[in-house]
């Protein structure tokens, strides 16, 4: 499906990723000092690392990497309205941080890929969930190409926040199911009077 204004998707979602390349340059002349404050796995005292994480990157290639897949699978969860984006980019960041904080190997983490993960799982269940032919065209086209992609879940390569990529991965279907219920009161036919 295609976003009610493309434009302003367009405008959106390409704001933000240049808005990781901004921080990734301010980062970049402040000696990477901001890569500090990502995610420190169980470390109360730095707890806000869950909503600076997926604005900071280890460098250009680490943000150059996150910036397409975030610009395409973004684009494409804008289909059910700025707002429903909003909020999904929200519990999915959200979901992300959290589940980082609580089960990461000690350093740190950051990156968009998080999200990014999020936005992918959000847009293969959500068809399902809202039970809509052309959402689920959407996710299989989606996995086709990104599909691959799924195996970033597994702790397969040290240095890579696997526990971030599950984490929104799950934030990516719970807020896939609360657009489909938010979507099944919204259409629910009214009772009949009895």
């Amino acid at each position: 499906m295609i976003p009610p204004n493309p434009l302003q998707s367009l405008v959106v979602v390409g704001g933000f990723v240049a808005l990781l390349f901004v921080i990734e340059a301010l980062d970049t002349a402040l000696g990477h000092t901001l890569d500090m404050h990502g995610i420190w796995p169980r470390d109360m005292d730095e707890w806000d690392g869950i909503l600076w994480a997926p604005l900071l990157h280890v460098g250009w290639d680490h943000v150059t990497a996150n910036a397409v897949p975030f610009l395409v699978l973004g684009f494409l969860a804008t289909a059910g309205g700025m707002s429903q984006f909003l909020g999904v980019t929200a519990i999915i960041w959200l979901f992300s941080g959290v589940g980082t904080f609580l089960i990461g190997q000690p350093g740190v983490h950051l990156g968009a890929s998080g999200v990014v993960f999020g936005f992918l799982t959000f847009l293969l269940v959500r068809g399902l969930f809202v039970r809509s032919l052309p959402q689920i065209v959407i996710a299989v086209a989606v996995f086709a190409v990104y599909g691959s992609v799924l195996w970033g879940v597994l702790p397969t390569q040290s240095g890579i926040s696997w526990e971030g990529h599950l984490s929104g991965g799950v934030g990516g279907i719970v807020a896939a199911w609360l657009v489909g219920r938010s979507f099944k009161q919204t259409t629910a036919r009214p009772a009949l009077p009895g």
